[in-house]
């Protein structure tokens, strides 16, 4: 569906809106891609296709506990801007995906954070099911909020977050188990981890990412620190509420937007405090 957006220019044939009127007027058009199941679920995340900015990704999910039915879709699809009526892939998940991310290297390649804790990963020509699951002994045990494709000689690296206190990475092509960890304490003296919400990774810093809290924490963490305590760098306490965006300026790396509690802050994390 498409909604337009103009007071100066009318449609003389009210006719409905197919993908080509968007090249009919000069003004702009919102389209709307609708759940098409019968329980209506929240969009939770989206990722646009690498090559062109045709297509997108979006998860689907429920993530209040109380509200999921027996009978609720898992389904979350791939979604062709000049077809908003009919999805052009679904991906088929084993539990509700609350995230999910492109491969930038293999546009192809899908990865998804589940409800249920565990990661899967789609190869768009082979099927609607997961070409490999991680399994459950070896999975976050809350929901994945975050996951992340990492500048790699592969390309299949990612890593991803959740509110169980971790932060895993993984390779795609092995999903056994996850080649790293790091446990989300500020500091030894700590034993109650922060719950992951958010990640930021930039590729001019690959060893240097950030993770948004739900304790309103945002964190700057390194991955090849030279001791397991020294991996959370430095911590801003942004916000009294959870942390639901995260992003550097792609310019000015040293720089980061943090969204949370009705307010966005700017932030320059050498200094270590709020910086606007």
């Amino acid at each position: 569906m498409y909604s337009k957006h103009s007071e100066n220019i009318q449609d003389p044939n009210n006719v409905k809106r197919t993908a080509t009127s968007i090249s009919w007027y000069p003004d702009f058009f919102f389209i709307l891609f609708r759940d098409p199941n019968n329980v209506k679920r929240t969009a939770t995340s989206i990722s646009w296709y690498p090559e062109d900015a045709h297509k997108l990704a979006v998860s689907y999910s429920v993530l209040e506990f109380q509200k999921l039915t027996t009978n609720m879709c898992f389904d979350s699809y791939v979604w062709d801007i000049e077809n908003p009526n009919k999805p052009e892939y679904t991906l088929k998940p084993i539990s509700p995906l609350v995230c999910l991310e492109y491969n930038p290297k293999d546009p192809h390649v899908i990865i998804g954070g589940c409800y249920n804790g565990q990661l899967g990963y789609w190869d768009t020509r082979k099927g609607s099911a997961p070409f490999e699951v991680t399994p459950i002994a070896c999975s976050h045990q809350d929901p994945i909020f975050d996951v992340k494709f990492v500048q790699s000689k592969t390309g299949t690296e990612c890593f991803s977050t959740s509110t169980d206190g971790y932060v895993y990475w993984w390779d795609i092509r092995k999903l056994a188990e996850p080649a790293e960890m790091l446990y989300l304490v500020k500091n030894s003296k700590e034993n109650k981890p922060m719950g992951g919400l958010v990640l930021d990774y930039e590729p001019t810093m690959p060893t240097k990412f950030m993770v948004g809290t739900e304790q309103g924490a945002a964190l700057l963490c390194n991955r090849k620190a030279k001791s397991p305590g020294d991996n959370i760098v430095a911590s801003y306490n942004q916000h009294t509420g959870p942390i639901y965006a995260l992003q550097r300026n792609p310019f000015f790396p040293k720089y980061f937007l943090t969204a949370g509690d009705w307010t966005a802050r700017v932030s320059f994390y050498i200094q270590k405090k709020r910086y606007m």
